[in-house]
């Protein structure tokens, strides 16, 4: 039995580990839940999962949680601080770590430093603090498993190998629903249109940065550091089926790639379960039904972002946090029809190339960075 904290428990990850959790009560158990605002779904969630303690990290929606929650004996906490300890405790194994954006740094070095392991759906958390998330795994001798489907792929591809006799990691990516638009195209791209993305079910942050290929650019920072792998052998390939989550190279030429629908229960449930699998009430894959596989690459002119990754990681030190502050700002402005789709990337090129750059930060320096970019991409809105 293990007791997992799901650190946001509303959200599209949070959802379907508890459906995992209510397939397999025999396995799992989930003894902490948190959200940020969802505080009827939390409560809902609460009577149905009963675990020790459920966070809200908006505290003024404490009062209403705790209203829904009086019939239960479960204990309520609410704010920041709470949040940031909500996956240490003795009732917790395993975090399952699917807060949105640079929320989800502190509670996981938290939980690191309380010897859990964690199962990561945040890839922020590895594009702002990589070097220090990796040196806290070893000095803690924890488990740090990958959730997002493309670095599943790449994990289990690795199983059994060498890594230092990989050549090469692909990174998939659908594309997005604008893939074949022109640049002339992209400038009249409307929030409705890119939160409906072809082939994933997700939230709306992780939607757009899809959408922006944001997202893939945050993949690769995080296979870096996942992997220990420089950025220089990881490639991005579009593959608008998303059938093929990802792909690895040896260096005899040899290429495994992890194939699969595109269902984020299997990533979750292998990270709850590694270094075992167990049964899925989901129907197999049919592979008539996707005959057709294609790959292709992205392109960094339509896709600016993608490229700011690449340069960020290269560079190092505080640039990918500024890159992912200014974005997170950037997703909420289109999303509010702030900015246009493509205004989303002069943004965060503004902040990368207005603050100062700091070659090797501190978590300190990270906090402070986060908070300086956000100010700048919130001023250059007004």
């Amino acid at each position: 039995m293990k007791n997992i904290a799901v650190m946001g428990s509303t959200g599209s990850i949070g959802t379907q580990t508890l459906d995992i959790i209510e397939e397999r009560p025999d396995l799992f158990r989930a003894s902490v839940l948190t959200a940020g605002r969802n505080y009827r779904l939390l409560a809902e969630q609460a009577h149905k999962f009963r675990p020790d303690k459920v966070i809200i990290a908006d505290e003024s929606l404490a009062a209403p949680l705790r209203e829904l929650m009086s019939d239960i004996p479960v204990k309520v906490e609410a704010g920041t601080q709470a949040l940031n300890e909500a996956g240490c405790g003795d009732n917790v194994d395993v975090v399952l770590a699917a807060l949105v954006g640079y929320s989800g740094l502190l509670p996981t070095i938290n939980a690191i430093k309380a010897g859990k392991d964690i199962a990561l759906a945040n890839k922020e958390t590895l594009v702002v603090g990589g070097s220090i998330i990796s040196e806290l795994v070893k000095q803690h001798n924890v488990s740090l498993l990958p959730v997002d489907s493309e670095h599943s792929a790449i994990f289990q591809c690795l199983q059994g190998e060498s890594g230092a006799e990989a050549r090469k990691i692909y990174l998939t990516a659908s594309g997005g629903p604008f893939r074949t638009f022109s640049r002339q195209q992209m400038e009249s791209i409307t929030p409705e249109m890119a939160l409906r993305h072809p082939n994933w079910s997700m939230g709306a942050k992780v939607t757009i940065d899809s959408a922006s290929m944001m997202n893939k650019g945050f993949e690769m920072m995080e296979a870096r550091w996942l992997f220990d792998c420089p950025p220089e052998k990881i490639e991005i390939l579009v593959h608008p089926q998303s059938i093929v989550h990802s792909m690895v190279e040896f260096i005899d030429g040899s290429v495994k790639a992890q194939l699969g629908t595109p269902d984020m229960h299997l990533p979750i449930r292998y990270a709850l379960t590694y270094p075992h699998r167990i049964f899925s009430p989901a129907p197999p894959m049919q592979l008539p039904h996707f005959a057709n596989l294609s790959f292709e690459a992205p392109d960094f002119e339509r896709f600016p972002l993608l490229g700011f990754a690449f340069e960020a990681i290269g560079k190092g030190g505080n640039l990918p946090c500024i890159l992912n502050a200014a974005n997170e700002v950037a997703v909420v402005a289109f999303l509010e029809q702030k900015i246009s789709f493509t205004g989303m990337a002069d943004l965060a090129r503004n902040a990368m190339d207005k603050i100062d750059f700091i070659s090797e930060p501190s978590l300190e320096d990270l906090i402070n960075t986060h908070e300086e970019a956000t100010r700048m991409a919130q001023s250059s809105l007004l």
